[in-house]
């Protein structure tokens, strides 16, 4: 194919590949039920394979009869760790426990387990060739150990505390018998483990007990000679006899103190009363006297008969005059009882002081009494402490010694396992099963048939094709070639923009006069970098972000902000980030040159939301240039990818003016070179034109499109601004 790489390519002809394989399909037929006669001869001729399962739940277990607090505390133990599962798993494939169950079964007897004692033709001759060791040199048990678990598997059950005892036999009934009993055996292990460790806790705990028994009694009886030797007799079984009476003291002190104060109180009231002249019938010392009653009584009487007299006799009347003499010996009699009354409240004031005193003294002598027991029951307490931690541990000892006695018979100390699925002779063989064995030997067959005729195919060259290479307009080449070399990957992705005929009307000027058919046309080809045509483009190309490169300042930036509106008219939803230097978009577009834009937004002194406005001129939106400092905001702009990408989520198409931007600017804007590059340039210059567009595809940003609209644009511009 070297003759023809330069003119033409080739290319794979699937038609061809499935025409070779179809006209060969008898042949892949036979082949492939070769293959499947085959697959099922030899699934017959292999020896049947069963295979038994046994299931234990290892989970805490306690005897029927043990207490509540028992049960907890075996909840509470290590076997529901993942850990402790992946021990007994270990445990069920230990050496002790197989060769438990190989000594209970007898399968040292049984040549399955033993295949080397026979031996066979092909075994000898690897030995021989000392490719493979002589199973013979390794004694009788461990080759019988060997053989059991090649064909043993144990494993947890994904996500729980299952283990699967899995035996794969000649025999169905050994491959049941085997796993039922290993789970036997383990059981049997579990519950001897338990039991020694009852015994040895029952002879380490006797001992013990004895000597805590000992100590306790001792420590009580220090406790008690302690006590009778410093006099701390307990009255209630917590409080000391001086305690105790100095809270008596204390509570009759109070109460005397009291009646004091009150008798006090009583005498002064009845003072009062006397002094000022005042009725004393309202106070209830002397109403309660019975003399004083009686008095009353008379007396009132006496003012009775006066009043009842005085309407009939005179003032000098006898009868008036003795009347009013008894009155007035009644009221002397009176207030006699009164002094009377109040002396003996006095008296009254005058014992509770006499008392009161009394009970200070008593007070003051017990409180020293008891600050000398309370230094004495420093001791006692310490005694006491002692007795208690001795009293708690011969407690506790002697629970646990009972609970270890109480299960000391083998049927009172089960297993922390139990069997929840038996394993049963199986019916059918686990290995070989014939029907998949054949399906996929055919299946393999058919698929490597077809593939080797495939590569039959095209290594032969049947199955590649010859595919023409249209050649190029000879004017194209030569413009491309001769005049910008570089321009033809980019043109090709716009548009219209930017084709190599028109490159070389833009960018040769001396063709241009000698050729006066180009001149004519440079207007029309100008019409196809105007800013509707680019409007056009990317409406119909619907890119989510194009970057505006602006080489000659502000103009360009214009015609950005332009291109925008007319995006928007057309019912686009379109938004513009000012990135330049001057903000000349943001002085266009934003009602307030001030807004907070871009600066603030990577400073942090800016919402995102509140960074985006609306065109005082259109429906677009802007994000203007921002407050902040430049500089400082330039730190973050490795953070505007994102702000680009939440953008390009909302909007139809987001549009970067960059002003005067390079390539490695525009590269920390975005990550992806799947955009859209604008070269504003209002007015055509050739330098700058062709240098950018060489260093964005050197960059890698293939679709580069080119807007310049001579003087219309300019008329454009003006309006704009």
């Amino acid at each position: 194919m070297s003759g023809v790489v330069r003119d033409q390519d080739v290319d794979i002809d699937l038609g061809q590949l499935a025409r070779a394989v179809w006209a060969r399909r008898l042949r892949i037929l036979t082949i492939t039920l070769m293959a499947a006669g085959a697959a099922f001869a030899g699934a017959k001729l292999m020896s049947p394979q069963y295979r038994s399962e046994t299931r234990l739940l290892i989970e805490p277990r306690a005897p029927a009869f043990a207490s509540t607090q028992q049960v907890s505390d075996a909840s509470a133990s290590p076997l529901m760790d993942e850990l402790n599962i992946a021990s007994q798993v270990q445990l069920l494939q230990s050496a002790d426990l197989l060769k438990r169950v190989i000594n209970d079964l007898k399968l040292y007897d049984l040549p399955e387990f033993d295949d080397a004692a026979s031996g066979s033709a092909m075994s000898s001759i690897l030995v021989k060739l000392h490719l493979k060791k002589n199973p013979l040199e390794n004694p009788p048990e461990e080759r019988v150990i060997d053989a059991f678990i090649e064909r043993l598997q144990v494993y947890q059950v994904p996500g729980s505390r299952v283990i699967g005892i899995t035996f794969t036999s000649k025999d169905p009934k050994l491959a049941a018998a085997i796993p039922n009993a290993m789970a036997k055996v383990y059981l049997s292990i579990q519950s001897g483990a338990k039991l020694d460790s009852n015994s040895e806790a029952t002879r380490w705990l006797e001992p013990e007990i004895e000597g805590l028994r000992q100590k306790v009694s001792e420590a009580e009886k220090k406790v008690a000679e302690y006590r009778t030797t410093h006099g701390l007799l307990q009255t209630n079984g917590t409080t000391t006899f001086p305690a105790q009476q100095l809270n008596d003291i204390s509570a009759e002190l109070t109460r005397v103190r009291g009646d004091k104060a009150n008798a006090e109180a009583r005498a002064q009231a009845v003072r009062n009363a006397l002094s000022s002249g005042e009725s004393s019938d309202t106070l209830p010392d002397i109403m309660s006297s019975q003399a004083i009653q009686r008095l009353k009584a008379t007396e009132s009487g006496l003012q009775s008969q006066i009043s009842d007299l005085q309407t009939s006799l005179l003032n000098s009347h006898p009868r008036l005059k003795s009347l009013r003499a008894q009155l007035s010996d009644i009221r002397g009699q009176i207030r006699q009882e009164t002094q009377k009354i109040l002396a003996s409240i006095e008296n009254e004031a005058k014992v509770a002081d006499l008392r009161a005193s009394e009970l200070e003294r008593q007070k003051d002598t017990v409180q020293a009494n008891s600050a000398r027991a309370g230094e004495d029951e420093v001791g006692l307490n310490a005694l006491e402490r002692e007795a208690n931690a001795q009293r708690q541990l011969l407690e506790t000892y002697l629970v646990r010694y009972r609970e270890a006695a109480s299960r000391a018979d083998s049927n009172s100390s089960p297993a922390d396992a139990r069997i929840v699925s038996k394993a049963i002779e199986p019916v059918d063989p686990y290995f070989p099963k014939v029907v998949p064995i054949v399906v996929v030997a055919a299946v393999a067959t058919l698929i490597v048939s077809a593939i080797v005729i495939m590569l039959a195919e095209l290594f032969s060259g049947r199955a590649l094709r010859a595919v023409d290479i249209a050649p190029k307009a000879p004017d194209e080449e030569a413009a491309i070639e001769d005049e910008a070399p570089q321009a033809a990957p980019v043109a090709v992705a716009a548009r219209r923009p930017v084709q190599p005929s028109m490159l070389a009307a833009v960018t040769d000027e001396d063709d241009a006069v000698e050729e006066p058919e180009a001149a004519e046309e440079a207007p029309e080809d100008e019409n196809e970098f105007s800013i509707a045509s680019v409007a056009d483009y990317l409406t119909g190309s619907r890119a989510p972000l194009a970057i505006a490169i602006s080489p000659t300042g502000d103009n360009g930036s214009a015609a950005t902000v332009l291109l925008t509106r007319m995006l928007a008219d057309a019912g686009r939803r379109v938004i513009l980030v000012d990135m330049t230097g001057s903000g000349y978009p943001t002085e266009l577009m934003a009602e307030d040159r001030a807004a907070p834009g871009v600066t603030d937004l990577l400073c942090g002194e800016a919402a995102f939301g509140d960074t985006i406005h609306g065109d005082r001129l259109s429906d677009a939106h802007l994000i203007p240039q921002g407050r902040s400092d430049a500089r400082r905001a330039m730190r973050g702009v490795d953070r505007l990818s994102l702000l680009l990408d939440a953008l390009a989520a909302a909007y139809d198409l987001v549009v970067v003016e960059c002003g005067a931007a390079d390539v490695a600017g525009v590269s920390r804007l975005t990550h992806s070179r799947d955009v859209e590059i604008i070269l504003s340039l209002p007015e055509m210059e050739e330098t700058v034109f062709v240098t950018l567009m060489t260093e964005f595809q050197a960059a890698g940003y293939e679709r580069v499109v080119l807007m310049s609209g001579g003087e219309g644009a300019k008329q454009e511009f003006g309006r704009a601004a």
